[in-house]
């Protein structure tokens, strides 16, 4: 990898006592409202006494990497990301290859922020700063994906392309809605799937235009979960299939049980599950946490039980 961001500040200090921050910022996300809001971000953390070192991504990929390479225990107590769930996925991801076991604060500055809604996290970027400096570290569930890892979500077929297809130009200007219109510009191609899921000792088999395995209350900016039916630190996933709906009364029945979030429609499989094997065609592509990920014969999923600590601000 040549690109590795850009190191915009490090404030070098004897570390002492003094909380000590690594920063990395998606700069083009949310409409570039995370450079615009850096300053104000860090002199909340330099008024409250602590050290800050931030980078900028340049290309996809450096989270992973400056975070691996730079987030050691050793030397922050935070990795702090600011962007959208993609960068959270980034920086998740370097800590989890690298072994660094420190947590991770997040402030949500991309479009759809599926995760950050289910954590509670606030949109307004100055008071999510703040609940980090005043907020509690709770462990959460993550995913791993063949040898890859997801922070909330794996899934295929419909509104899969629309999560990592929208232009960030479209998500810059319309938010949520880009990712609805990019969604329906899908429905007349989508294609029905044939898979093969083995889970806790039963075997699911068949044609589906969608699946996700997940730990959030959101999907894509497009469909929800009753968030009563998600513990993000449960060891479980929700698993949501949709079989093939063949006419507008079997479309309309579908979205109207997805949005009641009522799952027992006939064209609705869920379940519970703490991981997966499933048997694909491997031409079909799948969206980790928003981006995209190759197909292939065999995916093995897998809930790894509050393998990642976050920084939230508890509510009471």
């Amino acid at each position: 990898m040549k690109s590795q961001g850009t190191l915009v500040l490090y404030l070098f200090a004897e570390r002492g006592n003094r909380m000590k921050n690594l920063f990395i910022v998606n700069p083009n996300a949310g409409a570039k409202q995370a450079v615009t809001n850096l300053p104000k971000i860090l002199d909340l953390f330099t008024e409250n006494g602590e050290i800050s070192s931030v980078y900028l991504t340049e290309a996809k990929g450096d989270g992973v990497k400056l975070a691996a390479d730079h987030a050691s225990p050793e030397h922050f107590d935070r990795a702090i990301c600011i962007g959208g769930d993609g960068t959270f996925n980034e920086v998740m991801t370097g800590l989890m290859l690298a072994g660094h076991d420190i947590p991770i604060g997040y402030i949500p500055a991309g479009t759809a922020n599926d995760l950050a809604s289910s954590l509670n996290l606030s949109k307004n970027m100055a008071q999510a700063a703040k609940d980090i400096l005043e907020g509690d570290i709770i462990p959460i569930d993550i995913g791993k994906f063949n040898e890859s890892y997801f922070a909330y979500i794996a899934s295929f077929g419909a509104f899969t392309r629309a999560s990592y297809s929208t232009p960030q130009s479209s998500k810059n200007i319309f938010g949520h809605f880009a990712y609805i219109m990019e969604a329906v510009k899908e429905l007349p191609a989508i294609k029905p799937e044939y898979i093969k899921i083995e889970t806790g000792g039963n075997t699911i088999e068949g044609e589906y235009i969608f699946g996700a395995f997940s730990n959030t209350k959101s999907m894509g900016g497009v469909l929800a979960l009753d968030p009563g039916a998600v513990d993000m630190s449960d060891g479980m996933f929700e698993a949501l299939l949709i079989k093939p709906l063949d006419n507008v009364q079997a479309v309309w029945e579908c979205l109207y049980s997805l949005l009641n979030q009522n799952y027992g429609s006939e064209h609705i499989t869920f379940f519970k599950t703490s991981g997966a094997v499933i048997s694909p065609d491997p031409k079909m592509d799948w969206t980790l946490d928003g981006e995209h990920a190759d197909g292939r014969e065999v995916v093995e999923i897998q809930n790894l039980r509050r393998a990642v600590r976050v920084i939230v601000k508890l509510k009471g």
